[in-house]
């Protein structure tokens, strides 16, 4: 998944919009603003609890199904700046 087209934390798909913001108050290029705001993280998830918190909201927006959602998540997750180990 190419860094800056997704939410580097959630995998939401990132328009100008939506982005986040850092310590200094400028734009994150990586993160959302439901994510990241004044350079700190939202919500202290692990990575699972993340795709756990993102599972519902993923199928109410899209035309996947659960199961398809939680596969897709737990093969993009892993990919993303703030998980990758």
């Amino acid at each position: 998944m190419e860094e800056g087209k997704f939410c580097q934390s959630c995998a939401m798909p990132l328009t100008e919009d939506i982005k986040g913001t850092n310590k200094d108050g400028s734009i994150s290029d990586d993160y959302c603003k439901f994510c990241y705001k004044n350079g700190e993280f939202q919500e202290d998830f692990t990575m699972e609890e993340m795709i756990e918190f993102c599972i519902p909201l993923t199928v109410a927006n899209s035309d996947m199904d659960e199961q398809s959602v939680t596969i897709m998540l737990n093969k993009v997750m892993p990919q993303l700046k703030r998980w990758k180990k």
